[in-house]
């Protein structure tokens, strides 16, 4: 598995999630990842429909007071 780009990563108090992507195959996948510890990966067919997905969960996690940071 290569490396992969991060996306963004939202902190909140003393903690960080960071949301990475990833090609593998013929498919996408993010990585989720909690103070460097993995949470879960999502797969998906395009990367559009991945970095789609990561936009609105950012957008969850602001909405319950999380903020970005690079």
């Amino acid at each position: 598995m290569e490396q992969g780009l991060r996306l963004w990563r939202a902190r909140r108090r003393h903690d960080r999630i960071d949301v990475v992507l990833r090609s593998i195959g013929t498919t996408w996948v993010l990585e989720y990842i909690r103070n460097d510890r993995p949470m879960f990966m999502r797969r998906y067919e395009t990367e559009m429909k991945a970095r789609a997905d990561a936009a609105e969960r950012l957008k969850e996690l602001q909405r319950a007071g999380w903020i970005d940071h690079w």
